[in-house]
């Protein structure tokens, strides 16, 4: 199957969202109990179509239906809860090099000042 098949796929995705969100009144659409099943069901959609044409996910067309579903839906809802994200990579990575790295020197720390105690006494 071929890129346009994703793409034509996608959007069926999308067209099925809609469809689903036409029952939510404007006054429900920051209410999650309401929008949870349009909006699983456009991730599901989106998710399991990349993998049966093996496309990964997350992927650009994926996210942009997402940001597009956020951006027409849901752009007045403010959080309550924050949702948190991982770090990007590069932070994530120096976040956990740099206490390994710290270990050994905080170990000849110990030892040296174990050494250096035993020589005061």
């Amino acid at each position: 199957l071929t890129e346009g098949n994703y793409t034509a796929i996608t959007q069926h995705c999308w067209d099925y969202f809609v469809y689903l969100m036409r029952n939510v009144m404007t006054s429900e659409l920051c209410e999650w109990k309401v929008i949870s099943r349009p909006y699983s069901e456009l991730q599901r959609c989106l998710e399991e179509w990349a993998e049966r044409l093996n496309h990964s996910y997350p992927n650009a067309l994926a996210e942009q239906y997402i940001f597009q579903s956020h951006h027409r839906y849901f752009h007045n809802c403010t959080l309550e809860h924050p949702v948190y994200f991982d770090p990007p990579e590069d932070v994530l990575l120096a976040m956990i090099i740099a206490p390994i790295c710290l270990i050994p020197f905080l170990v000849t720390l110990v030892i040296w000042r174990s050494k250096d105690g035993k020589a005061q006494a």
